[in-house]
């Protein structure tokens, strides 16, 4: 099974947003040396802790910091974009590095409903129009398709692979028809996972794109050389959890204790059910439960979130679960 990292170029407190940055140009770096298959960044807005609001410009830099690992946008929010643009954008990025760069597509806008508008007007009626536009950016990509006389320059005749994203089951049927991979957001909206992968399985149709059905999900890792040093570490990403729920905003916490209202029965239940495909531990506890998620959902690739607060036990939690993984595989 391979292993894909997600960033968010998450900015912690007391650090910069050039020091974040820097941090996931040597996080990339390290994955790559391990073996990881790709790194992708999540367009979200108006959140002060996270820096990817522009998943373009951060996949040409980390592409340009690495060699061969493959970067991408998990995902690209195309209610906030117009399909042309996308595929000059990303055409760009292919020609830059062939071969590496990916175009995964959400349906929502990937922030609050003020700041949606802010970004494009008539933003709150696009996601109606996400098949259609899927369509289109596939058009533009496609060699000698012409779209009223428009093409994509650079972009058309690009190979670059397209991947549906979703957190609920409507993006399993359309993965499905259009015959392209599916990646689902079960680190933070693991309700409707195994009912989406199997719409998405029994309604796949094989395409020019995809043989056969490919499934990624996303889980929360954290590992450590004990099981309650990764649980301390993973109270930072509980604590910006908790944040957003409760709307308030600032960069991630260091890990510790949460505050009185995580006591609340009815914050807390939100949180871990939100939370439900978190895993901490040391290597074999890793082994362990990554082993039991595979071999319920058998997906094709694991996409990890890890938002630590520091950033040197986040690079050696990914060598440990590249360890844990691996040492799996052979078995």
């Amino acid at each position: 099974m391979k292993l894909s990292i997600l960033e968010l170029v998450t900015i912690s407190s007391g650090s910069s947003l050039s020091e974040s940055i820097d941090h996931t140009v040597e996080v990339a770096q390290h994955v790559e040396k391990l073996g990881y298959e790709r790194v992708w960044f999540a367009e979200h807005h108006n959140m002060q802790h996270i820096a990817s609001s522009a998943p373009q410009i951060l996949i040409g830099h980390i592409a340009g910091k690495t060699g061969k690992i493959r970067v991408g946008a998990g995902g690209i929010m195309l209610p906030n974009h117009t399909p042309l643009l996308v595929s000059e954008q990303f055409g760009t990025l292919e020609a830059l590095y062939p071969g590496r760069i990916d175009l995964g597509l959400g349906r929502a806008p990937g922030t609050d409903q003020n700041t949606a508008v802010a970004i494009r007007k008539n933003n709150l009626h696009r996601a109606g129009s996400f098949e259609a536009d899927v369509r289109e950016l596939q058009a533009y990509f496609e060699t000698g398709d012409i779209m009223n006389g428009v093409h994509a320059f650079p972009g058309e005749g690009q190979n670059v692979p397209l991947w549906i994203l979703g957190s609920s089951t409507d993006s399993a049927y359309l993965a499905a028809k259009l015959g392209l991979p599916y990646c689902f957001a079960s680190h933070f909206a693991p309700a409707q996972l195994e009912s989406a992968i199997l719409i998405y399985r029994h309604n796949f149709v094989p395409s020019t794109y995809l043989d056969s059905p490919y499934v990624m999900a996303g889980i929360n890792l954290f590992a450590a050389e004990t099981n309650e040093e990764a649980e301390f570490f993973a109270t930072s990403m509980y604590k910006m959890f908790l944040a957003g729920l409760i709307n308030s905003k600032g960069p991630l916490e260091s890990p510790g204790a949460m505050p009185d209202i995580y006591s609340s029965p009815q914050i807390r239940h939100t949180i871990e059910q939100m939370l439900l495909h978190t895993y901490c531990g040391t290597k074999e506890t890793i082994a362990k439960e990554v082993s039991i998620f595979s071999a319920k959902f058998k997906v094709d690739e694991l996409m990890i979130n890890s938002p630590f607060f520091d950033h040197q036990a986040r690079m050696k939690s990914f060598s440990i679960i590249r360890e844990a993984l691996h040492d799996q595989n052979q078995e």
